[in-house]
């Protein structure tokens, strides 16, 4: 039985039939998973609102007991936290911008810190096994050993490489989603700080309202309302906001509210001069992406449209000349 799998899996034709199962079963997962995954904005909210009543607690907790210390996360996987401190993976592992990185794609706490040092160290070994089991005992593709040992060295190279790839695609997409609410955001923020809001009453209203566009900058903006209330420093709150977000454009923004926070300078002013900007900026990113768009179509024209193009006109043609002779 064991034979007839090895030789079933080294046919082209049986590998090819898994491989199309698997992006059929991909493809069938990403157009259903929109529809179950339930009102994610609600979630997120949710969860800030959450973190914001821990913060509550844990301010109260040290007024009462001085300097203790109270964790606002969830507790990590037992076994995950396990492994992470019997290999001490945070030495070894564990890179300066980690955290760093964990918060900007979204991801806060210890749990995220120890889930992500996990999977360093599981990814690689992952990819090595797979890659080895397959190449040496499946398929070879007609390799020598020396060219296999290579192929499973640079397997093992992007199993490492994996979760640093998979954190910087999700702080791509979060940012993206970020940057393009931010000018309406700040329109918002404009019309609630002219109205005569506080500060923390405008980002709480301006996190309500943009949700629908952007969960992630609701998040953060919630986040940020929770720590402007609690933190002992305002500004601290408006670094932090920066930092979680790694925009130029939140930084200036960031920047004109602790000048105005510190100087008494006007607020509205501020904010109306860095809003145009931003809007401004997200209008020339527009004109770039269509100014790139002739050369990135003129392959694509060259391969498909122009063959079909001249099968339309010449087809008549050669059917009237075949049918004269």
């Amino acid at each position: 039985m064991f034979a007839f799998l090895l030789q079933k899996l080294s046919e082209p034709q049986v590998v090819a039939a898994v491989l199309a199962a698997f992006a059929a079963g991909a493809t069938v997962i990403t157009l259903a998973l929109p529809l179950v995954e339930g009102n994610t904005l609600n979630r997120r909210m949710k969860a800030v609102a959450d973190e914001r009543e821990r913060i509550r607690a844990r301010e109260r907790e040290r007024m009462m007991k001085g300097q203790q210390k109270v964790t606002l996360r969830q507790e990590p996987k037992a076994y995950m936290k396990q492994i992470v401190e019997q290999f001490k993976l945070g030495d070894w592992l564990g890179t300066e911008t980690a955290k760093e990185k964990l918060v900007k794609a979204g991801y806060r706490g210890q749990q995220a810190e120890i889930t992500f040092l996990f999977f360093r160290l599981v990814a690689p070994i992952g990819f090595a096994i797979v890659s080895t089991i397959y190449l040496f005992l499946f398929d070879d593709f007609g390799q020598p050993w020396l060219i296999r040992i290579g192929m499973v060295i640079g397997l093992t190279f992007v199993g490492i490489k994996s979760p640093e790839i998979f954190l910087a695609n999700g702080t791509k997409k979060r940012q993206l989603s970020i940057r393009r609410a931010w000018p309406d955001a700040l329109d918002l923020l404009l019309i609630c700080v002219e109205a005569g809001m506080s500060i923390e009453q405008a980002f709480r209203r301006v996190s309500q309202e943009v949700g629908s566009q952007s969960v992630a900058l609701a998040e953060e903006l919630t986040l940020t309302t929770a720590e402007l209330s609690y933190l002992q420093e305002r500004r601290q709150a408006y670094e932090n906001l920066a930092n979680r977000t790694g925009l130029d454009t939140v930084k200036g923004v960031t920047t004109a509210l602790i000048q105005a926070e510190r100087y008494g300078t006007p607020l509205g002013t501020a904010l109306r001069v860095l809003a145009k900007e931003s809007r401004d900026m997200r209008m020339s990113e527009a004109e770039k992406k269509a100014a790139a768009l002739p050369p990135k179509l003129t392959v694509p024209m060259i391969l498909f449209f122009l063959p079909v193009l001249f099968v339309v006109i010449m087809t008549p043609a050669l059917i009237q000349v075949f049918a004269w002779e």
